[in-house]
């Protein structure tokens, strides 16, 4: 790079966009231009004289009007105070009108200098200072821009290398780890689940290299691709437009600089980028939105994602439908569905697993117990931490784990699903109630997976996701919580009563003790060491209602899976028993898409042997798990079944049993869900700002009509039809 500035021949301005040694031999400087621009190059004449004295005449000029092509309908008067510069070519221009929202402009070009640039038909650029080597598409309005180019070598957001780069120009995202252990290179069209394997599996460096080696293939090393504005965009106010590839229907007004940028816009989903916005090294999912002086460096944002009001966004990966303001992202891997909306919060070096919600001055990665910034944080979906709590790092987490307000001075690994996990100050000790969110809380449990169904707009799944917050990811967790319970109940007993007695197995005493003693188990203080670096062992709360809440999930589960796989399926719970080998499997969170680790295994040793060569056929494997997930998980929910009742086959007259139990569960979560509403609805206090129930009403709405409880209702007659129509035998 020259950093000086120099003085050209006006005469060679807008040519030699690839010199030597970059340009193959037999080649001129435009033979990829012409692979990218899809209109015949016979389709475009040159000026006749008449044309070019009017063009003059409208204080138009160029060095070379003999290389500035045009298309009929081609009106000169159309075209006001401009500069050509290099080989131009400009598509149908006709008198006509382009118009977006009410902003309206004339076809042509007007106040603007052109270099090197291949316009499409109707277009209007207007009041562009400079506009460097990019193809525009049809129907485009640019506005007002100061800079908009192209450089040689422009990569557009990918993480590769173009003919003779050094190796310091690539451009990484450090994911999960702020020093940089899990760095991934970013290319078109990755993934959450391509993220989580690169930055996850770090120990395996022949899987590592594959990385790299597909990554390289996405894009053509050879430099001289030009910049693209595809159909209906709008380009209007900004400030420096530098090496961005826009999709068709890209809107943005007002941005200050955008720089090596890939907008994954359609006119389907399009993306739009407003005021103030500052973004460089980047790519962005359709149908997604930037917005209110935002500024991001090295980032990946998934589909339909908004990004508003000033949120920092630096190396990280952004999952799909997620919505962050104000708050500051660094060094993140965040699956789909993430939720962080206030100015005082930090989330830095985590894996989040989707369906979080981070809360106002949450303090979530600032504070790392090493001496370098080389902390992490994992936690499964639904990581929820609450207004102004703090952590230290390293931590892990289970799924759904709430975390109330306060100070955590001490690394955390909370293995319980679905629990609440609380700071008691005057003991100076963390305490843990297991299964809180299905025992207090199955309000906000079901409202999540239903808000995160109905906030998913995107219209095409690249991503697939799991919103159900009975899966095979948090049962496994719920099998793993259920042992650690009876071990610490086995152990809290024994040193109780003073007990020397050796116990081989001290798993299968607890379990004894919660089914048989569950009075004296609740008179115990049940303490776990382990879950936290500090001196005090944790707390462990209401271990029998947490347990024996865990069984009811764990049956719930199972049947209510199994019953809507064999009806889908038109086969009986006994005929699906026979046919399947089963087996409850490990399972993984994988981006977002939910599959068993078996089969994460077997990509893993396909890619390593080249039996997968691009990114592409990686993607068309996750489509082979997903279209296997129906069958995968009724397979994991029989076996659920199979563990939770001690059993290696089921009856009739069990199956019957837990119809039975499955359907008192089901509406009782019906129960709950309308019943915390109506606690919210009755609360006298918040009545207290309305003149009477009728203002109440119009604000609010009834209850009743409530669309959470509507569907609520409409769940449960459906699980309900669901387990009770399928047939046995």
């Amino acid at each position: 790079m020259n950093d000086k500035v120099i003085t050209l021949d006006q005469a060679r301005f807008g040519y030699d966009f690839i010199t030597a040694p970059f340009l193959p031999e037999g080649k001129d400087e435009y033979y990829l231009r012409d692979q990218q621009n899809e209109r015949s190059s016979s389709s475009y004449r040159h000026l006749r004289e008449s044309e070019i004295k009017d063009l003059e005449d409208n204080l138009n000029s160029s060095p070379c009007w003999e290389d500035v092509l045009v298309t009929d309908p081609f009106d000169t008067s159309l075209i006001r105070n401009s500069e050509f510069y290099g080989l131009i070519r400009i598509g149908k221009m006709d008198k006509s009108i382009v118009s977006f929202h009410d902003f309206s402009v004339p076809v042509g070009i007007a106040n603007s200098r052109i270099v090197s640039c291949d316009i499409g038909d109707h277009c209007a650029i207007l009041d562009c200072a400079y506009l460097s080597h990019y193809i525009i598409d049809h129907h485009v309005i640019l506005y007002r821009i100061g800079e908009m180019q192209t450089t040689n070598h422009a990569k557009f957001g990918s993480g590769i290398l173009k003919e003779g780069e050094d190796e310091d120009v690539r451009i990484t995202i450090d994911i999960m780890n702020e020093a940089g252990g899990r760095t991934i290179r970013p290319f078109d069209g990755i993934l959450p689940s391509d993220a989580f394997l690169w930055g996850t599996y770090r120990d395996d460096q022949a899987l590592m290299r594959t990385f790299e080696e597909l990554t390289e293939k996405t894009m053509d090393k050879r430099r001289g691709y030009y910049g693209f504005v595809g159909q209906q965009s709008v380009v209007k106010s900004c400030d420096t437009i530098k090496d961005v590839w826009m999709g068709p229907g890209s809107y943005i007004k007002g941005a200050n600089k955008l720089k090596n940028l890939m907008l994954r816009s359609t006119l389907a989903e399009s993306i739009q980028i407003g005021e103030g916005v500052e973004l460089v090294n980047g790519i962005i999912g359709s149908g997604s939105r930037i917005f209110y002086g935002c500024k991001a460096i090295r980032f990946i944002m998934g589909d339909n994602c908004n990004l508003k009001y000033g949120a920092r966004l630096i190396h990280s990966f952004l999952g799909d439908n997620s919505t962050v303001s104000c708050c500051e992202l660094l060094s993140n891997l965040v699956f789909s569905g993430h939720e962080q909306h206030h100015n005082n919060s930090f989330l830095i070096a985590s894996l989040i697993m989707g369906q979080s919600n981070m809360a106002a001055g949450a303090n979530i990665g600032s504070n790392h117990n090493s001496r370098g910034n080389d902390g992490e944080m994992v936690a499964g979906r639904g990581f929820w931490p609450a207004l102004s709590s703090t952590l230290k790092y390293d931590c892990k987490f289970a799924s759904y784990v709430l975390i109330t307000k306060g100070n955590y001075p001490h690394e955390l690994n909370i293995p319980l699903p679905f629990s609440l996990l609380s700071a008691d100050t005057k003991e100076s000790r963390r305490v843990v109630m297991p299964a809180y969110w299905w025992m207090y809380n199955l309000y906000a449990l079901e409202r999540n997976s239903y808000k995160y169904r109905k906030r998913d707009k995107r219209k095409v799944i690249r991503q697939h996701i799991e919103t159900e917050y009975l899966a095979p990811d948090t049962v496994n967790e719920i099998f793993k919580a259920c042992d650690l319970i009876c071990l610490w109940v086995a152990q809290n007993y024994n040193r109780a009563h003073a007990s020397t007695k050796e116990q081989k197995d001290l798993t299968q005493m607890g379990r004894e003790l919660l089914l048989s003693k569950p009075s004296e188990v609740s008179s115990l203080h049940v303490y776990a060491w382990g879950l936290e670096n500090g001196n005090e062992p944790v707390e462990i709360l209401k271990v029998v209602e947490a347990y024996q809440a865990y069984q009811e999930m764990l049956l719930y589960y199972g049947v209510k899976t199994l019953s809507s796989y064999c009806l889908a399926t038109k086969q009986s719970i006994a005929c699906f028993q026979e046919k399947e080998t089963i087996k409850r499997e490990d399972w993984l969170n994988v981006g977002g898409q939910l599959v068993p680790e078996f089969r994460v295994e077997k990509l893993k040793s396909d890619l390593k042997n080249n039996a997968i060569l691009s990114w592409n056929e990686v993607h068309q494997i996750y489509d082979v798990w997903f279209a296997s997930y129906e069958q995968d998980r009724a397979i994991h929910a029989l076996a659920t079944l199979y563990q939770a009742l001690d059993t290696k086959q089921i009856n009739d007259a069990q199956w019957q049993d837990l119809v039975q139990n499955v359907a008192k569960i089901r509406l009782n979560i019906e129960s709950q869900v309308f019943k915390t509403k109506e606690k919210d609805f009755n609360n006298r206090f918040r009545e207290s700002t309305y003149r009477n129930l009728a203002e109440r009403d119009a604000v609010l709405g009834s209850l009743d009509d409530n669309p959470f409880i509507q569907e609520s209702r409409q769940i449960t007659e459906q699980v309900l039809s669901q387990i009770r129509s399928v047939s046995f035998a």
